[in-house]
């Protein structure tokens, strides 16, 4: 809708409904919207009555990753530094909070998911994709690091096509992300995909609630998302490279719809 209201939700009885709402940008996470993240997941963590979270984006897009607009500043480089490393840590600890929902999560993908977005397909319980999605981890085109997604791409698709995802940086199609498993199916067009989502919500409300509160707690008992340290590491080398002359060129190369110097 707009950048005041950049995260829409919407209440149907047991199910809530997320959709990031930046078409103009693409759904791309500001600041805002993470705010806004932060306070619907602080309120289901606490919901009894709210099962099932679909999370999706306004715009025929889903999200396409950081705001890159508000990486630049004209705060010194340790204001910036000290600054970006809270919003990365507390990126990190967002895709977490998602996968921890007592609520089963399930992301509905059209358009561009891409960079931040895959943190938001990857830490859902459940993903789908309308034939037009388009997957993509850009951030070594632009300077930038994956610190954030690699987690849970790695997590969903298995360490190596998450590998050859982040290094060669290509858009992949809708089709290729459920070969390798970042997606669990790809429907037509966004009635399909629609309809699937409501099959699945269906699927869902015949469980017990707390018996998949409790699964999904098991499914997290199987192991950590990342080794110890890890988030800490990955928000300061995000605010590392974010800071860097190759992060500079490669956004300013991005704005200017060129190849950065390092490709030319």
């Amino acid at each position: 809708m707009s950048d005041e209201a950049p995260l829409t939700i919407r209440r149907e009885g047991p199910l809530v409904r997320a959709i990031m709402d930046r078409p103009q940008r693409r759904n791309a996470l500001s600041e805002a919207m993470g705010a806004a993240w932060d306070a619907l997941l602080a309120d289901l963590k606490q919901d009894s009555t709210a099962r099932v979270l679909v999370i999706s984006g306004a715009g025929g897009h889903f999200c396409a990753g950081l705001d890159l607009t508000e990486v630049a500043s004209t705060e010194t480089l340790e204001q910036r530094l000290a600054r970006q490393t809270v919003r990365n840590r507390r990126t990190g600890a967002r895709f977490a909070d998602i996968s921890n929902l007592p609520q089963v999560v399930i992301a509905t993908i059209e358009g561009s998911c891409h960079a931040g977005g895959l943190g938001f397909c990857c830490s859902a319980d459940i993903a789908f994709a309308a034939a037009s999605a388009r997957f993509c981890a850009p951030e070594v085109r632009r300077g930038l690091v994956p610190a954030q997604i690699l987690p849970w791409v790695a997590r969903r698709t298995g360490r190596t096509a998450a590998t050859r995802m982040v290094l060669e940086a290509n858009i992949i199609d809708a089709a290729e992300a459920a070969r390798i498993g970042l997606v669990h199916a790809v429907l037509p067009d966004a009635a399909a995909l629609e309809a699937q989502v409501q099959a699945t919500i269906a699927a869902v409300l015949d469980g017990a609630p707390n018996a998949l509160a409790e699964t999904k707690g098991l499914l997290a008992a199987l192991g950590p998302i990342s080794p110890e340290g890890y988030a800490e590491a990955g928000a300061a080398a995000f605010s590392r490279t974010a800071n860097s002359e190759e992060a500079a060129e490669g956004i300013a190369a991005f704005k200017a719809k060129r190849k950065p110097t390092w490709a030319a």
